[in-house]
């Protein structure tokens, strides 16, 4: 079966014979992993359409288990962000992250339009450009059914919970969940920084809200590690090749 669909390229792997497997999250398809034998130092329209953070038209073709790409075209190339190289590494940090967090074969289209938006708004970002990073990560766990529960105590039920953040449990806690004795005390986070209102903003805005949100960098840290224990506890996805970058020096 011969198909196109547009998409953004994950992640390339290089095979012998100038050949390449690439992981392709698509609008139609959700994550793929596809072969081609397009020279990705070429100069036709294909060869420029298989470079990292680039949002293409790809023409693929299923014959059984296996993929290929027989062509290629340009939408957004994103060119900003391989020319700052802060930016390129932290738009690699959320590639990997979206890689990680996405099952093969599950259309994910609500996600797909939401990374669109994250290179673009990225692109154009002039301060603080980790802040918009980690709005994406805690927003693409939302999209994939896996953001935590903030409305009330997710162990009781209780309204206006004000005790912790339980990240064990998933969510808000109240107080009386908090020191019923009961709970991992060692993934429980203090509600400093009024982080669950942040999160339910981050949770109940599009992404191009927060195309100038900067956050104060205690703030930063402080989500930024939530985030982490939140991940590697509920979905496995630890050491990120490219975590460093988003680590406040």
């Amino acid at each position: 079966m011969i198909t196109e669909t547009d998409g953004i390229i994950l992640k390339q792997i290089r095979l012998p014979d100038d050949r390449r497997m690439l992981v392709l999250f698509t609008r139609k398809f959700g994550k793929i992993s596809a072969g081609t034998s397009i020279r990705l130092n070429g100069r036709n329209k294909s060869s420029l359409a298989l470079r990292v953070f680039t949002h293409g038209r790809y023409e693929l073709f299923f014959g059984g288990k296996s993929c290929n790409i027989n062509a290629a075209e340009t939408i957004d190339s994103y060119f900003g962000i391989g020319g700052d190289i802060d930016k390129y590494m932290l738009a690699s940090y959320a590639l990997e992250y979206t890689e990680r967090l996405l099952p093969e074969n599950q259309p994910q289209e609500e996600l797909f339009e939401m990374l669109v938006s994250f290179l673009r708004l990225l692109e154009k970002r002039r301060a603080k450009p980790e802040s918009l990073v980690l709005v994406y990560q805690w927003k693409a766990l939302g999209v994939c059914g896996y953001m935590p529960y903030l409305d009330s105590c997710v162990r009781c039920g209780k309204q206006d919970a004000d005790g912790a953040f339980s990240v064990a449990d998933g969510g808000l806690i109240c107080a009386d969940c908090k020191n019923s004795g009961q709970i991992n005390k060692s993934l429980l986070y203090d509600l400093r920084f009024d982080i669950i209102r942040i999160l339910k903003s981050i949770r109940d805005n599009r992404i191009d809200a927060f195309e100038n949100l900067a956050l104060h960098d205690e703030v930063f840290e402080y989500l930024n590690s939530l985030l982490r224990d939140y991940i590697s506890y509920h979905l496995d996805i630890n050491n990120l090749k490219s975590e460093i970058y988003l680590k406040k020096e």
